[in-house]
C-alpha cells in the first residue's frame, strides 16, 4: 500500500511539473507570432531590442528567409555577402537569447517570392511582420496587415542631436553618392559621413552637419573632422 501510495505521489508530481513547464514556457499560452524580415536580420539592431525583453511575442523566421540570407552569403558582390553573413549571425545569436522565444519555421514556397511568404503567414496566423523595408510595409498596409519598424522604435526613443555636436561613428559600407560611407549613431539612426567611403570597417570621428527626414526614416549627414588614422 504504502509503494502504491508513493507511486501515485510521485505521478501527481510529475503532472504537475509538466503543467508548471508548459506554463512558463516561451511561445505559450497564445502569444503573438512576429514574423521577421531579411532587411531586420542583416541590421542586426534586433538583437538588443530582444535582449530588453521588449518583445511581447515569438519571433519567426521563415526557411526562405534563410535560403535569401545564405544565397547573398555565397554571391560575388562582397558588401551583399557580408551583410548576409552577419545577418546569419544575429539568427544565431537570436536563438541564444533567454528573453525571447525565436523559431524557425519551413515554408512552402522555398525563395519564390520571400515577402508575399512573410504575408502570407502573417496574415493567416493573425501575426505581424517586422521589417524595416518600406516598401514591404506600405503592402502590409495594403493588406491591413500590422508590421513592426525598428526605425520607428529608434526614432522614438532617440535623443535629439544639434548640428556641430561630434560622436565616434563605425562606417559599415559606402553610401549612394561618391565617397560617402554610411554608419549608424548608437539609437540606430543613419549617418551618411562625407569622405569616408574608403573607410569601411573603421571608427571616424564625425561632426553632424544636418538631418533629412525620409518616408524611411530619419537621417544624419556628418562629415569627418579631426586627424583620421
Amino acid at each position: 500500500m504504502e509503494i502504491t501510495i508513493l507511486l501515485v505521489s510521485l505521478l501527481i508530481l510529475a503532472e504537475t511539473t509538466v503543467l508548471a513547464f508548459r506554463k512558463v514556457r516561451p511561445g505559450a499560452g497564445g502569444r503573438r507570432k512576429i514574423y521577421v524580415d531579411t532587411s531586420v536580420l542583416i541590421d542586426g539592431r534586433i538583437l538588443n531590442v530582444a535582449r530588453s525583453g521588449f518583445i511581447d511575442g515569438d519571433l519567426i523566421i521563415l526557411r526562405s528567409v534563410l535560403l535569401e540570407l545564405q544565397l547573398l552569403a555565397d554571391g560575388k558582390d562582397p558588401e551583399k555577402r557580408n551583410r548576409a553573413r552577419a545577418g546569419l549571425e544575429t539568427v544565431a545569436e537570436l536563438e541564444r537569447v533567454v528573453e525571447v522565444n525565436t523559431e524557425i519555421v519551413d515554408d512552402a514556397n522555398g525563395l519564390k517570392k520571400v515577402d508575399e511568404e512573410l504575408l502570407k503567414y502573417a496574415k493567416e496566423n493573425k501575426g505581424t511582420v517586422l521589417t524595416i523595408d518600406y516598401n514591404l510595409i506600405k503592402v502590409a498596409a495594403a493588406e491591413k496587415i500590422p508590421t513592426l519598424n525598428i526605425n520607428d522604435l529608434a526614432l522614438a526613443v532617440r535623443s535629439d542631436f544639434l548640428p556641430g555636436e561630434r560622436m565616434k561613428i563605425k562606417i559599415l559600407e559606402k553610401g549612394s553618392e561618391r565617397g560617402q560611407g554610411i554608419g549608424h549613431s548608437a539609437d540606430g539612426t543613419m549617418v551618411v559621413v562625407a569622405g569616408a567611403a574608403n573607410k569601411i570597417g573603421r571608427e571616424v570621428m564625425v561632426e553632424f552637419v544636418r538631418f533629412y527626414e525620409t518616408p524611411a526614416g530619419k537621417m544624419i549627414f556628418a562629415r569627418m573632422v579631426g586627424r583620421q588614422h
